[in-house]
C-alpha cells in the first residue's frame, strides 16, 4: 500500500514535491489555502494575510535554463528572464503536462500538524484543515512543509529611534505593489536586497526623490554577463565552483572585487560591501547605478534616528520633508500550523539537516522544503531536495544517526557563517552547486565528470566547463531522463531563440572560447601532473 504523503502548499515547492510523490509511487495530498497554484509567483493586487506578496513588475533574477525542472525545460520562445507572470505560465504548463491538479486541495488551511500517539514506531501525523469553515483531520505517512518563507514580514523598528514620531508612511515591501500614488514623494528605502533596489529604481521613475539606505553595502551585478548571455550560465560552471572551493579566500576577494567592479566603480557610488571577505549573494539589478548616476536615487548610509519628517543618518547627514519610509528589511520564518521545537531557528542557525529534517524526530517523516537560499536558482535546488526527501519517505534512502546530523548542522553553521557572515539574510544561504551536488549524491544523481570523460568526452566537456543546469542531474540514477543530454547540448539554442527577432547574416567567427576552456583543461592536467611529480 502506497504511503500517503501530505504537501502544505501548491507553490513552487509544492509542486516538485507532488511530481516527486508520484514519481516515486506515494499518494500525496496537497493543501493550499488559497484558490490557486503559484504561490509567490502568482501576483495578486491585494495582499493577503498568511500568503506571499510581490510586487507587479517582478523578475526572476535566474535565466530559464538555470530555472527549469530537470526534465522539462521551458519553451524555447519564453525569454531568459522571466515576468512573474511568464514564471506563473511554466507552472501551470508543468502542472498540466505531470496532471498534479487532481491532487491539490484549494481553499484549504492547514490548522496543525502532530505526532500521532504511535509515532515512534509509525512515523504517522494527524493533521486537522479546515475548508469552507469545516474542520477535518486525517492521518498521514509523512509531510513535506512547501509554505515557504517569505510570509512573516521582518520589521525592526526598535532599531529605528522616533519611528513613532514620523508622520509619514511606513510599511514593509510586502505591501508595495506598484509606483503609482507615490508621483511626487520623497521616499526612503530602508535596505539593501533585491526587493529593496527594485522598489527604490521603480519608484526613481515617478518620485520627486528616492533616498535607499544601507548598513553594510553590496555588490551589484547585472543580469547581463560575457557575451550577453545570462549572468548564472556563465558563474554556475563545475569549473568555476571548483577555483572558488580550492582558491585562497584573499584570492577570491580580489577577483569577486575585480569582476564586480568592471561593470562600475562601487566605492565610487558609495555601495561597496563593508567587507569584502564576506560571499554574500549580490544584488541583481540592472538599472540601480544608473538612477544614481542619474541622481534619482541616493545611496545614504544607516538611520541613526527619525523625527517628524526627516531621516538622521549615521554619517550626520539629514534628509528632510521624508513622506513615506520603505522597510526593505526581509522576513521571518513562520509555521503556525507546526509546534515550535520542529523549525527552530537559535543563535542564527536553523536546526535541520541539511536544511530539511529536524534531527530529533523518531522517525524520518517530515521535511520542509525550498527553507532555503542559495547562490543561484531555487528551483532546481528544491527538485533536488524533493527527489531525496520522497525516496528518504519510502525507505530507499537512510538518514544518520541525531548525534551525526546535530554535528552536521552546527558544522554548516559555522562554515556558512565564515562564508556569508551572521547576518539575518543570511541564515539559510548556501553555495549552488556544491549543495546541489550533495544532495544528487544522496540519490545517486551525481554525475561523474570523469567517467563520462572517458565513454563522453564531448558531455564530459560541457558538464565541467558548461553551465551546470539541472539536466545534469537526470543523466545517471534514479529518474534518469533520456532527454537530458541533448536538453544540455540545446541550452544555448534556447537561451538565443528568443533574441533572435531580426534576422542577420550568419557570423563566420571561430569559436574562440571553446578553444580556451580546452587550454584550461589542459593546463589543470599539467599542473596536477606537476603536482604528483613533485611529491
Amino acid at each position: 500500500m502506497a504511503k500517503k504523503v501530505a504537501v502544505i502548499g501548491a507553490g513552487v515547492s509544492g509542486l516538485i514535491s507532488l511530481k516527486c510523490c508520484v514519481n516515486e509511487g506515494l499518494e500525496p495530498t496537497c493543501f493550499e489555502r488559497t484558490e490557486d497554484i503559484g504561490g509567490l509567483w502568482r501576483f495578486k493586487e491585494n495582499v493577503e494575510e498568511g500568503r506571499a506578496s510581490i510586487y507587479q513588475s517582478v523578475i526572476t533574477n535566474t535565466s530559464k535554463e538555470m530555472s527549469c525542472f530537470s526534465d522539462f525545460p521551458m519553451p524555447e520562445h519564453f525569454p531568459n528572464f522571466l515576468h512573474n507572470s511568464k514564471l506563473l505560465e511554466y507552472f501551470r504548463i508543468v502542472a498540466r503536462k505531470f496532471d498534479l491538479l487532481k491532487y491539490i486541495q484549494f481553499q484549504t488551511t492547514v490548522l496543525s500538524v502532530t505526532k500521532r500517539q504511535d509515532f515512534s514506531s509509525s512515523g504517522q501525523w494527524e493533521i486537522v484543515t479546515k475548508s469552507n469553515g469545516k474542520e477535518q483531520s486525517a492521518v498521514f505517512d509523512a509531510v513535506m512543509v512547501c509554505s515557504g518563507h517569505h510570509i512573516l514580514p521582518h520589521i525592526p523598528l526598535q532599531s529605528f529611534p522616533g519611528i513613532e514620531r514620523f508622520k509619514g508612511q511606513y510599511f514593509h515591501s510586502r505591501q508595495y505593489k506598484h509606483p503609482e500614488g507615490f508621483e511626487g514623494k520623497r521616499i526612503l528605502v530602508i535596505g539593501m536586497g533585491n526587493s529593496a533596489s527594485d522598489i527604490a529604481v521603480e519608484l526613481s521613475k515617478k518620485a520627486a526623490q528616492v533616498f535607499i539606505s544601507l548598513r553594510q553595502g553590496s555588490w551589484v551585478m547585472s543580469r547581463i554577463s560575457d557575451d550577453g548571455y545570462p549572468w548564472d550560465v556563465v558563474f554556475h560552471t563545475r569549473f568555476s565552483s571548483m577555483l572558488r572551493n580550492v582558491l585562497p579566500r584573499m584570492v577570491l576577494k580580489w577577483m569577486m572585487e575585480r569582476q564586480m567592479n568592471r561593470w562600475f566603480n562601487h566605492e565610487n557610488y558609495g555601495l561597496e560591501p563593508q567587507n569584502k571577505y564576506l560571499m554574500k549573494e549580490p544584488v541583481t539589478n540592472d538599472d540601480l547605478p544608473s538612477r544614481v548616476l542619474y541622481g534619482a536615487i541616493k545611496v545614504k548610509s544607516r538611520v541613526k534616528e527619525l523625527t517628524e519628517t526627516s531621516a538622521i543618518f549615521e554619517d550626520g547627514t539629514v534628509e528632510e520633508d521624508i513622506d513615506v519610509i520603505i522597510f526593505a528589511t526581509g522576513y521571518t520564518f513562520s509555521f503556525p500550523f507546526l509546534e515550535d521545537s520542529f523549525v527552530k531557528v537559535e543563535n542564527n542557525m536553523v536546526s535541520l539537516y541539511k536544511y530539511m529534517f529536524p534531527p530529533h524526530l523518531e522517525k524520518p517523516t517530515l521535511a520542509c522544503m525550498g527553507l532555503i537560499q542559495p547562490l543561484g536558482s531555487i528551483f532546481p535546488t528544491v527538485e533536488l531536495q524533493a527527489r531525496w526527501v520522497t525516496r528518504v519517505f519510502k525507505g530507499l534512502c537512510t538518514l544518520p544517526s541525531e548525534s551525526t546530523m546535530r554535528a552536521d548542522i552546527i558544522k554548516r553553521n559555522e562554515k556558512r557563517v565564515d562564508l556569508f557572515g551572521e547576518s539575518q539574510s543570511q541564515i539559510v544561504q548556501t553555495n549552488y552547486i556544491d549543495y546541489l551536488d550533495e544532495l544528487a549524491f544522496e540519490i545517486g544523481a551525481k554525475p561523474d565528470i570523469l567517467s563520462f570523460l572517458l565513454k563522453d568526452p564531448k558531455l564530459a566537456m560541457q558538464l565541467y566547463f558548461g553551465p551546470c543546469s539541472s539536466y545534469q542531474y537526470r543523466l545517471v540514477g534514479p529518474g534518469q531522463w533520456e532527454g537530458a543530454r541533448n536538453a544540455i547540448f540545446t541550452q544555448k539554442q534556447r537561451i538565443l531563440k528568443p533574441l533572435k527577432t531580426r534576422s542577420l547574416k550568419a557570423s563566420s567567427n571561430f569559436p574562440i572560447s571553446f578553444l580556451l576552456k580546452i587550454l584550461g583543461l589542459l593546463a589543470v592536467v599539467v599542473g596536477f601532473f606537476f603536482q604528483l611529480q613533485w611529491f
